[in-house]
């Protein structure tokens, strides 16, 4: 990236603030684009992709940290520059979490500006190249070149080009660190959506309080603190796809105003009266079996039709070994890339291991445990830089105990009854295990959700040392 090709992104409601920053920047060869509030921000990422943002974080209207979330969604790549004279309020940890690149308060000096925004250009070079080298830019079957070579991904990519030029609504299944969002960003790309916006929203996120708002947005005057009107998830899709991740996490009460949009094509933000139009192709996923939600009670069936005009399942990577050697070297390419050091390969022991290995994590687990690899690598990644285990399922590869011989009087239906009680537990048991006693990753590798092991937790009385436990 050149500089003289470079321009920064500054928003602020000071006019001052803007301009001095300009002439500041423009003194070292950059060039500049100027915003007074958030909603002129957000448009300009739209149309002119700015390469570093400065912004403020007190402003009327959206305020900083919203601008922040949305310029995210919009330019993962884009690093932010948080400006503001509320240090009390806003630390620089705050701010990292948030997903900003740093933290600068007001009064700022000038050469700490400058210093930050060429620092700041040579991360924007950074995250791009490695994106580039985490999803191939090609058009002959991305997905294969993201996922593998596999038979298993070919059968995939058929479906997803199969349904690609449809406006079907897809259900996407899979188990955690599958790919699923993957899938849902190569169906719009290959749509004649592809050019309208992608919106991820992780269902499971977002507190059930505050639920309808993020997903179709407020009036102003809805509720406390609703000081301007702002758009919801659904809104941003206009024109583009809206992927709803994990759905079943979704509450009741917004399944049902979901299915209402989707019948009659319109919506109403909270605190509004006036109907909202817009055009949206609704892609989903998750983890669980939504029909077995269905039976539960926690997922509507009515939606789930209207949902599931197209189903696709990705099959977890203990399905699709074959592709594990491409996955290795491709997510050691990246890493290498990232961290500026040149691991040459793997041992045959860990590339044996790796194999061996049954992945419950999958591929997000199998990529983080690859980039753990050659941190630690110097020049060959060998079996002690993968820190897993020659197991086939690890942490949950035991033999349950039931009562033996004789049962005395009972019947086989109470001792079915007895024993399923006594497996549970065991399962419970060797999963909270392996997770170290976190109760919220042993549900997601059960496949059941936070309530339910919550509650058999409590009531079969499964105990780990170091557990998070009430």
């Amino acid at each position: 990236m050149t500089e003289l090709r470079t321009r920064v992104l500054i928003v602020d409601d000071e006019e001052d603030i803007c301009r001095i920053l300009s002439q500041l920047l423009k003194k070292e060869g950059l060039g500049t684009l100027v915003a007074y509030d958030g909603e002129t921000a957000i448009k300009l990422i739209h149309t002119e992709t700015p390469d570093v943002m400065l912004l403020d974080v007190r402003m009327p209207g959206l305020d900083g940290m919203e601008v922040l979330r949305m310029a995210r969604e919009l330019d993962p790549d884009i690093p932010v520059i948080l400006i503001t004279a509320y240090a009390g309020i806003l630390g620089a940890i705050e701010a990292m979490k948030a997903g900003a690149y740093h933290y600068l308060p007001k009064p700022f000096d000038n050469h700490e500006v400058v210093e930050l925004v060429h620092r700041a250009l040579k991360e924007r070079g950074r995250r791009k190249r490695i994106r580039n080298l985490s999803a191939d830019r090609r058009k002959d079957t991305p997905l294969r070149i993201l996922m593998g070579p596999s038979d298993a991904i070919l059968k995939l990519v058929l479906n997803v080009n199969r349904v690609a030029g449809s406006d079907f609504n897809v259900v996407i299944l899979g188990e955690t660190g599958s790919g699923k969002e993957l899938v849902a960003k190569a169906i719009h790309q290959a749509s004649c959506r592809a050019k309208g916006p992608f919106v991820p929203v992780d269902c499971g996120a977002i507190p059930e309080t505050i639920f309808e708002s993020e997903l179709f947005g407020y009036e102003k005057g809805a509720f406390t603190g609703a000081e301007a009107r702002r758009q919801g998830r659904y809104e941003t899709a206009h024109e583009g796809t809206l992927f709803l991740d994990e759905i079943s996490n979704m509450p009741l009460g917004s399944q049902a105003k979901l299915l209402r949009i989707l019948q009659e094509k319109v919506f109403y933000r909270v605190g509004g009266n006036a109907p909202v139009k817009v055009n949206v192709r609704l892609l989903v996923a998750s983890n669980q079996d939504l029909e077995h939600e269905i039976e539960r009670g926690a997922f509507r069936q009515d939606l789930f039709f209207r949902l599931s005009e197209f189903t696709i399942s990705i099959p977890p990577l203990r399905e699709r070994k074959e592709d594990i050697p491409y996955l290795a070297k491709r997510f050691l390419d990246i890493t290498n890339a990232e961290l500026n050091k040149d691991v040459k390969g793997f041992s045959e022991e860990a590339l044996e291991t790796l194999l061996n290995y049954n992945w419950p994590g999958n591929v997000r687990q199998f990529q983080s445990t690859i980039r753990r690899g050659v941190l630690l690598a110097d020049e060959m990644i060998g079996q002690k830089h993968l820190d897993i285990k020659r197991a086939a399922v690890p942490g949950l590869a035991f033999t349950p105990k039931i009562q033996g011989l004789p049962w005395k009087e009972l019947s086989l239906k109470e001792i079915v009854r007895q024993s399923k009680i006594v497996v549970e537990k065991e399962v419970l048991l060797e999963a909270l295990k392996y997770t170290g006693g976190n109760k919220a990753k042993a549900a997601r590798l059960l496949k059941i959700d936070y309530k339910t092991i919550h509650t058999k937790v409590k009531q079969l009385k499964v105990f780990v040392k170091g557990g998070d436990y009430d």
